[in-house]
């Protein structure tokens, strides 16, 4: 398999820790991508240019990150990153959606902030940033029940997190959030997640 990824994308590292978790990263080959480069080819695998996607022994494209995570899980029989019904399974992917909704408000924020000065919209940064600190509160409330879980909720709840200390350091999220913070202690140090920290390209 390949993996298109950029090295800051957090929807890459939800599919690194993934693949780490299920024992399928050796199987993995990483094509470094600029989703900005017209020149990688980047569309043929993805028409929406972006990472990551994934190219299948079959060569099938795959893509986005929710997508390519069950699919890398439907390869390790038994594996339990996606229960298969009931509850178990709506709760875990209520929460993977929760994940993601605050990485991609977090990638808007930082797209704006990027912009010249005199074309920010502050406005839209805020209307942001409240969805962040709406779902970080949702978070708190659900993080007692996380447990030693692993799976693609929990797993998407520690890449979200992961990111805001990687773009937002000086607006630390842990003073309201507690049980959350104490969670996330213990799961940021699985083996996965040490593997797939974000680095800015030198």
């Amino acid at each position: 398999m390949k993996l298109r990824f950029s090295p800051t994308s957090p929807y890459v590292r939800k599919v690194v820790v993934t693949a780490i978790e299920l024992g399928l990263d050796g199987r993995i080959e990483r094509i470094p991508t600029s989703p900005r480069d017209p020149a990688s080819g980047l569309s043929r695998d993805n028409p929406l240019g972006k990472v990551p996607a994934l190219i299948t022994d079959e060569g099938e494209p795959l893509y986005d990150s929710p997508v390519i995570c069950e699919y890398l899980a439907s390869l390790v029989p038994g594996a339990a990153l996606f229960p298969a019904a009931g509850w178990a399974r709506w709760r875990t992917l209520r929460l993977q959606a929760l994940a993601d909704g605050v990485l991609d408000a977090a990638v808007l924020c930082v797209g704006e902030a990027r912009r010249p000065p005199g074309e920010r919209s502050a406005e839209f940064i805020g209307h942001q940033k409240g969805k962040i600190a709406r779902a970080l509160d949702a978070l708190e409330g659900e993080a007692a029940g996380f447990g030693e879980r692993v799976d693609a909720g929990t797993i998407a709840a520690a890449v979200t997190l992961g990111y805001l200390d990687f773009r937002f350091a000086d607006e630390d999220w842990r003073p309201a959030h507690p049980t959350l913070t104490a969670w996330y202690q213990g799961f940021v140090n699985r083996p996965s997640m040490t593997a797939s920290v974000p680095k800015d390209p030198a």
